[in-house]
């Protein structure tokens, strides 16, 4: 059985976890991880979710990207 973007944004929806990594995110986008991460740090804006960049780790928060995959637009506050 093949597994389909909204499987998996439906388990990151069920999780309990803050904060989710570009690996668990760039399969419900559809991308390559390191390109998450590239545009993390070059140009956050264009992601259209908040991202936090702390040396060389990313991480996103989970309920803003749920969010952002269910309605296709950014949240107002940025982190």
């Amino acid at each position: 059985m093949k597994v389909t973007r909204a499987d998996l944004l439906a388990k990151l929806r069920a999780s309990d976890a803050p904060m989710l990594t570009p690996a668990q995110v760039a399969p419900v986008l559809g991308c390559n991880p390191q390109d998450i991460r590239v545009a993390a740090r070059q140009a956050p804006e264009l992601l259209g979710f908040p991202v936090i960049v702390a040396g060389r780790r990313v991480k996103i928060p989970r309920r803003p990207f749920v969010r952002f995959m269910r309605e296709g637009r950014r949240e107002d506050s940025t982190l």
